[in-house]
């Protein structure tokens, strides 16, 4: 992984020279999730949280939070965010992006192919599994991996998402701090529709982060 991101980091070096390819240093123009709460209805929300302990990883796949399902003909909810979130995002028959620009917010990055981007779960699954969705059904898992309704899905650079993994707020925050107020906002939107707990130190951290925003 730590050679992956090495060597993305070196092409995207040389990327930046070249106007027209993958890479464009500075935002573009994007669609974006829908919008969480405000900072002050987030710290209400996270007031409202049980602070627990994280349990165990015990059990978990990502198998249990099927993903990306079907969301309408062709289209699974991957594909959907991809259009979402992108900007001039042409699509073949089949749904696949093919074309497009993605703005990956978290760290100011702006990607020209599809491959380059991941779809975050804000609350990653395995966190959701330790702070109370071990305990769902199948479908409720499932309607969590791909909730279109809440701040809960973005497209991101995808070595950003896989640097992330299963990290809370406390652990991992997006480089760009201009943007760590709406990702605690998403956060918690998330965490309190699902009823999850947070543990004492990912509660500190946000709301250190909603209390300056």
């Amino acid at each position: 992984m730590i050679r992956v991101y090495a060597r993305r980091i070196g092409v995207l070096a040389g990327l930046t020279a070249l106007a027209g390819t993958a890479f464009l240093s500075g935002p573009a123009a994007q669609a974006a999730p829908p919008t969480p709460p405000s900072a002050a209805t987030a710290r209400t929300y996270l007031s409202e949280l049980t602070v627990s302990a994280e349990g165990s990883s015990s059990g978990y796949s990502r198998d249990k939070f099927p993903h990306w399902i079907t969301q309408s003909g062709a289209c699974n909810t991957r594909e959907v965010v991809l259009k979402r979130d992108g900007s001039n995002v042409q699509q073949d028959s089949s749904c696949a992006a093919v074309s497009g620009t993605w703005y990956s917010p978290y760290d100011g990055a702006t990607w020209r192919s599809a491959a380059d981007v991941d779809i975050d779960h804000v609350v990653p699954l395995a966190e959701a599994w330790r702070s109370g969705a071990s305990s769902w059904t199948t479908a409720r898992r499932q309607g969590f991996a791909n909730d279109l309704t809440r701040a809960q899905l973005i497209a991101v650079t995808d070595n950003v998402n896989q640097s992330k993994g299963d990290q809370d707020p406390a652990e991992w925050l997006p480089s760009r701090t201009g943007y760590r107020c709406m990702y605690a906002r998403m956060w918690v939107q998330v965490k309190h529709h699902y009823d999850l707990t947070v543990d004492s130190a990912e509660k500190s951290a946000l709301s250190s982060i909603l209390n300056g925003c």
